[in-house]
């Protein structure tokens, strides 16, 4: 596998991180490169975590994974939208802007556990672990420390809107990823978990 194919997984692997870091940057008033790099930090880490997890775990147990990983990554995100939602409709609104673990893990698991399959993949295809990890991991970190600083600059603007922005989108990235993993759409090329295996191999 060369360079480019596996810079490729890891742009394809790291949008919905990215997606979820814009609606981090949503939910700054004052953005600072503290909160970049712990977007980048915790998405890139998971990123580079789980593909290492699965090339070592092997297929049956990563099979397991991916049959119910689509539908923890929906849970998540879906009761972390919808809070956030619930929230932009409050009298004094409050914008979500924990970055605490408590805050990021939920959201780093779920926006990387299609990256398990990848993880097998590379073991069959003897891809060496160590350079794959580290190109997704910091393509995701870049993708992550971006993402903030865009979803910001529409915060900036927007920013009696920006939770209730936020929270659809997270909705909207679960309900993909689990419709993906139920076989819609159609085109099965674009799924993040059948389209990064099939194109592993």
């Amino acid at each position: 596998m060369t360079l480019f194919d596996l810079i490729l997984i890891a742009v394809s692997l790291s949008m919905d991180a990215f997606a979820v870091s814009i609606c981090k940057g949503l939910s700054v008033r004052r953005v600072s490169l503290t909160h970049a790099l712990t977007c980048g930090l915790w998405f890139g880490g998971f990123q580079a975590l789980m593909p290492a997890l699965g090339y070592f775990l092997g297929d049956r147990f990563s099979a397991l994974l991916t049959k119910f990983g689509p539908w923890i990554a929906f849970v998540l995100l879906a009761l972390i939208g919808a809070n956030m939602v619930k929230e932009s409709f409050g009298g004094d609104e409050q914008l979500d802007d924990d970055y605490s673990a408590k805050a990021m893990l939920p959201l780093a698991v779920a926006t990387s556990i299609d990256a398990l399959a990848v993880g097998v993949s590379f073991a069959f295809l003897q891809t060496p672990i160590l350079k794959a990890v580290a190109v997704i991991g910091l393509t995701t970190f870049c993708f992550g420390v971006a993402g903030v600083k865009i979803g910001h600059l529409f915060g900036a603007k927007y920013e009696t809107k920006a939770e209730l922005v936020g929270g659809v989108i997270l909705i909207l990235i679960g309900s993909k990823i689990l419709l993906e993993h139920l076989g819609l759409p159609h085109n099965r090329k674009k799924s993040g978990y059948s389209g990064d295996y099939q194109r592993c191999k």
